[in-house]
């Protein structure tokens, strides 16, 4: 348990912006020290009627964001693939808490400019991890296919990466806007050995979580996995911390597993996203444009904690105000583990990879 806690905080460090001017003592000279920061909480949130039909034209006032109960005042909003609008001059609180958490926008601090905001949380990140073990050869050409298509209906303002595993991770096509790259990543892939899928999604959660914006994984898998020494309980509970959706599409190979299908539809739920099991390459196909159709939908919406002493698990909670909006269902993250980030005083900037040492 402790082994496990420990690999949690380790990963979910962030990077972070001070919010105020740096006093430096003669020890903090040679190590590393904890910055004060304002972050901002990040939602995807899906709004669907009785028939799964989407629901558009929401406004923010339509909406209501507790966190432990505690009501919170939404900072940016945008839908689907709109320009962020920020909210900031009416909802930043009096007061806020030092501490951090993933899934927030790093860098964006009390103090920045409403459009500058609206930039930091502009696009949507799309990571496509793709099952190359054996339990794929049958079907390996068809799921390339379905891919192939997915990347290419996607929306030019969209980034991209695709990674491939079997036992180990590839990063076939790092994020990008260039299509050809990705496809090209897609084509050359090749089945591969046993499948240690929570290893790789974990990996893939990590590079997620270095961006800003929407953070979306969409995995294909044909079965269980076989090979992981990371348990697809932290996996989940890094996926909701950093703020990244997780979608799963799997085959029937993976549905006979029960506790596959148990842990691919519990991560999913909670992570804002879904799990698909499909019969055959056509469902394959229909899953990843559901997919596609629900990134074209989603809102986006942002606020700046309010002081909370919980520095474990926060619940957040979006609801629908009014009468008429009562009946429709909202599908988001479930909350948080807030980390504070120690960083020296020659921090990596956001926009660049950090070197993890395991």
């Amino acid at each position: 348990m402790l082994k496990r806690h420990l690999l949690l905080s380790f990963c979910c460090s962030l990077l972070v912006l001070s919010v105020a001017p740096e006093t430096r003592t003669a020890a903090q000279e040679t190590e590393s020290h904890i910055q004060v920061v304002v972050n901002l909480v990040q939602l995807n949130v899906a709004v669907t009627d009785s028939k799964g039909n989407y629901v558009t034209g929401l406004r923010p006032q339509d909406f209501a964001i507790t966190e432990d109960g505690i009501p919170e005042r939404i900072a940016t909003f945008a839908e689907g693939n709109e320009p962020t609008r920020s909210l900031v001059d009416t909802a930043r609180p009096e007061s806020k808490s030092p501490n951090t958490q993933e899934g927030s926008v790093a860098g964006a601090s009390a103090k920045d400019p409403p459009e500058t905001l609206g930039s930091l949380v502009a696009g949507a990140n799309v990571f496509v991890l793709f099952d190359t073990s054996n339990y794929m050869y049958r079907q390996f050409v068809f799921a390339q296919d379905a891919i192939v298509d997915f990347v290419r209906s996607l929306e030019t303002a969209d980034q991209i990466a695709f990674y491939s595993y079997s036992r180990d991770l590839s990063r076939s096509a790092l994020l990008t806007r260039d299509r050809s790259q990705v496809l090209h990543g897609v084509r050359a892939t090749v089945a591969g050995d046993d499948a240690a899928l929570y290893n790789a999604l974990l990996m893939t959660v990590k590079d997620a979580s270095l961006h800003t914006g929407k953070k979306v994984i969409v995995v294909f898998s044909n079965g269980p996995d076989n090979a992981s020494a990371v348990p697809p309980e932290d996996v989940a509970e890094l996926a909701q911390s950093t703020g990244t959706s997780v979608y799963m599409i799997s085959t029937q190979q993976a549905r006979l597993d029960p506790v596959s299908t148990a842990v691919f539809e519990r991560m999913t739920a909670a992570t804002g996203g879904k799990a698909y099991f499909a019969k055959n390459w056509r469902d394959q196909q229909k899953a990843f444009a559901s997919i596609r159709d629900d990134l074209a939908h989603l809102y986006l919406l942002s606020y700046y904690p309010q002081q909370n002493p919980n520095r474990g698990w926060r619940t957040i909670h979006v609801k629908l105000l009014g009468e008429r909006l009562k009946k429709f269902h909202v599908r988001t993250r479930t909350g948080y583990r807030p980390q504070p980030a120690r960083f020296s005083a020659g921090s990596t900037p956001p926009s660049a990879p950090v070197a993890v040492t395991e």
